[in-house]
């Protein structure tokens, strides 16, 4: 019996060693796969960009003009952005704390001038309506751009924004719907109220 172990012992020993080696490569190749690695990239912060609103000055101030201001700005702000006033300025019939807003003018009179319509490139930004509608009231529902540009805080791109609202919706039911128009707040329809009407 030693002597069959002893003539077989080399035979065993490679029998035992190719069994080894079996076993391993069946382990290998029956092991779970490792999960698939999943590269998550960050999904980029979306940048917060500021509302930009264009303000155009003219009147008495030193660089009348086109000017851009960020959404929140105030009369003052632009009168700021246009240089100082010229001396004979007349400033009592504006507003300087009131909001402006996107495609607006304001106009700064002259002394003297306070009380006359403002030139007919735009409208102005005075204290009294009767400078701003001198034939009367300006009906909502059928006025032209060239009506509404004249009302305080009404630019031509809110004046077009009033035109294709009425042209969608139909005609105006209570002047309080020009609020449903955007860039129309309770501060420029509290300065139009008295100026507009349906009829």
């Amino acid at each position: 019996m030693n002597n069959l172990f002893a003539r077989y012992r080399q035979h065993l020993a490679m029998l035992l060693l190719f069994s080894i080696v079996l076993a391993g490569t069946i382990w290998v190749l029956r092991r779970p796969e490792p999960p698939a690695l999943t590269i998550i990239t960050p999904t980029p912060r979306p940048t917060a960009t500021l509302a930009v609103l264009l303000v155009d000055v003219r009147g008495a101030v030193a660089i009348p003009g086109v000017y851009s201001l960020p959404a929140g700005s105030r009369v003052q702000d632009a009168l700021a952005q246009a240089g100082s006033l010229l001396p004979n300025a007349e400033i009592r019939s504006l507003n300087l704390a009131r909001k402006i807003n996107d495609g607006e003018q304001i106009y700064v009179p002259l002394t003297g001038e306070a009380t006359a319509v403002p030139p007919a490139t735009g409208k102005g930004v005075q204290a009294t309506a009767a400078t701003k509608t001198p034939t009367g009231k300006i009906n909502i529902n059928t006025a032209k751009l060239e009506e509404f540009d004249v009302l305080p805080g009404i630019g031509p791109t809110i004046a077009q924004r009033i035109i294709d609202y009425r042209n969608e919706n139909g005609a105006f039911k209570q002047i309080e719907d020009l609020k449903n128009v955007r860039g129309i707040g309770d501060s420029v329809f509290g300065q139009i109220k008295d100026l507009i009407t349906l009829q």
